[in-house]
């Protein structure tokens, strides 16, 4: 940070301080990707936007890392980085769609529509999982920070894109 108070943008930088310090660049990441419109929308604005990372917003507007860095940090008047300077990230893949054990389903939609963040509830949930036993989240977006979070406890996770508003995360304990 310089003694102006501005942030230095890095894959670590909360999408939320990003647009306290710059808020210009709040139409520079809808247009690297539509998606981020819902950045409008003053309740995600104050939840989602508190918690997610750029890395894990590349993830959610399916954009390259790299690139996305580089546009914001052009737009803010900062040094362009190599990509070889940024860690490598990838999605994880596998097997875990199969409906087999899953034994809670929970569509979370409509109450992230109504301003509740489903963080708790998930993690309470998944901790009552026994091992080898799945649970389905559904969301309108990728749940980058709360995968996070249950992959600190051991989870193992995979995100499927079924709609352009429906993403189904799976958490295997």
């Amino acid at each position: 940070m310089n003694n102006e108070g501005n942030i230095l943008i890095t894959p670590e930088t909360l999408i939320g301080d990003l647009l306290d310090k710059y808020p210009h660049l709040e139409e520079e990441l809808i247009g690297i990707a539509p998606v981020f419109s819902k950045l409008k929308n003053p309740v995600l604005r104050k939840t989602i936007a508190r918690v997610t990372s750029i890395r894990q917003a590349a993830a959610v507007g399916n954009v390259n890392l790299s690139h996305m860095i580089n546009t914001l940090r052009k737009s803010a008047g900062q040094e362009q980085l190599t990509s070889e300077s940024l860690e490598n990230w990838s999605t994880e893949t596998g097997a875990l769609k199969a409906n087999q054990n899953v034994k809670q389903i929970y569509d979370a939609r409509d109450d992230l529509n109504n301003g509740v963040h489903p963080v708790a509830k998930v993690m309470t949930d998944l901790s009552k999982l026994e091992h080898g036993e799945k649970y389905l989240l559904i969301t309108p977006f990728v749940p980058a920070p709360l995968i996070d979070k249950a992959k600190l406890k051991g989870f193992k996770t995979e995100t499927v894109k079924i709609a352009e508003d429906k993403f189904e995360t799976y958490f295997l304990r």
